[in-house]
């Protein structure tokens, strides 16, 4: 028991470490180091508040104004306005009405600053749905099913904001149109596969290569691809006025758990490739390879996929790979399995992802559950739930994609 309880609590630890060192806090503060210059601050994302809060330590009062956009429960109001921010809880994550007076109110607020004032951009993951302002022809209704289709089949984020980009106005650099020649400073939390500042976020400030989108994904049904044709003229940004950095990604979490685990006495094995796979294969796969494996931490990371049935039940993608993972487990006493949204958030619910071991399945069935129910179902919390593996840690302050760990004793 003693062993189960200390390998189980030096995961977290090592989750903890990870997401300590992308904090949008310490990121945004590393960034912009000592000193500051009077600018208007506007931050988009799940990181959002956190991301604002790293540039008042360094700004302090050279921020004159400001806009900050995240989802519920993510935002510390009473703290971002005392400092003269004004703070929106939108859509996500699929975007809504409020979404859209999100992306109403932005433009308005950049439509009223002077023309020469600097702009101190900060974006995360998650402001794809947050804000939004779609061109002629899609409305409201158009924006939800598309969304939700998406986030039903399985699409990458890349892929996902390939789509959201041709749907609208502000995405894959259109928000460019209303910054005039401002200079920009665009500090980013990246959340896709190989840091595109394209693709985060959609790219609100950044247009794809050459301007252009690749086509559309294959396995799009025919009436998204008519509500996408039509998509407005290239954007080019004003590559003199526009600063950008990426201040914390997948990349770093994973060597920080690295270190740590390497300051904890054990031998680590880090992959630098990218999981996104559908999230019970890979969940599986990753497991039987830590059953075979020596001894040590393995790390992982990415954003798996799952394909949801008609009426999913209870959980995301780090619960169903656990789930999965916890499968091929079964019975051993020295594998145990983490699989962690580094946002806090791991699909509809407020749970993280969970810890598996070898006991998972035993736990949960004692508890009337059905493993293979459950992963049918896409209910992978309610079994997890049963089985005391669930992991809640609350709004993280970045979003990194998915962290995976394994111990192998």
């Amino acid at each position: 028991m003693h062993k189960l309880k200390q390998a189980r609590e030096t995961l977290l630890t090592l989750y903890q470490t990870a997401l300590a060192r992308v904090s949008g806090r310490e990121a945004v503060r590393r960034q912009l180091g000592g000193g500051g210059y009077d600018c208007s601050l506007i931050a988009i994302g799940k990181a959002a508040g956190a991301m604002a809060q790293g540039a008042i330590d360094q700004f302090g009062s050279h921020i004159i104004d400001g806009l900050v956009i995240s989802k519920p429960g993510h935002i510390d109001h009473q703290s971002l306005q005392t400092h003269g921010l004004e703070t929106i809880e939108a859509g996500h994550p699929t975007p809504d009405q409020r979404s859209l007076a999100a992306g109403a109110r932005l433009l308005e607020f950049l439509e009223g600053l002077p023309a020469d004032r600097p702009l101190l951009f900060l974006i995360s993951g998650g402001a794809s749905s947050l804000v939004e302002v779609l061109r002629p022809g899609v409305g409201p209704v158009e924006l939800e099913q598309v969304n939700e289709w998406l986030l039903a089949n399985g699409i990458s984020i890349t892929d996902m904001n390939q789509v959201r980009r041709s749907l609208s106005l502000i995405k894959g650099g259109g928000l460019l149109r209303y910054i005039g020649h401002r200079p920009v400073e665009l500090l980013l939390i990246s959340d896709v596969p190989k840091d595109d500042p394209a693709v985060i976020g959609s790219g609100l400030l950044v247009p794809p290569v050459d301007g252009l989108d690749p086509p559309l994904p294959r396995q799009l049904p025919q009436w998204i691809r008519s509500l996408a044709a039509g998509v407005e003229e290239s954007i080019s940004a004003p590559e003199s006025n526009l600063t950008i950095h990426i201040v914390a990604s997948l990349r770093e979490a994973r060597e920080a758990a690295a270190a740590k685990a390497r300051e904890l006495g054990y031998e680590v094995i880090l992959s630098h490739a990218h999981i996104s796979a559908d999230a019970a294969t890979a969940g599986r796969r990753l497991a039987i390879e830590l059953c075979e494996a020596n001894p040590g931490v393995y790390i992982w990371g990415g954003e798996p996929s799952v394909q949801l049935p008609e009426n999913p039940g209870r959980g995301g993608r780090n619960q169903h790979l656990a789930l999965s993972a916890a499968t091929a487990i079964a019975g051993h006493d020295d594998v145990f399995f983490l699989s962690m949204a580094t946002d806090g958030g791991d699909g509809p619910g407020d749970d993280a992802g969970a810890v598996v071991d070898g006991g998972t399945l035993r736990r949960g069935e004692r508890q009337g559950m059905d493993v293979l129910q459950a992963l049918d179902a896409a209910d992978s919390g309610s079994f997890l739930e049963a089985s005391g593996d669930l992991i809640n840690t609350g709004p993280t302050g970045t979003n990194v994609m998915d962290l995976i760990l394994g111990i192998k004793l």
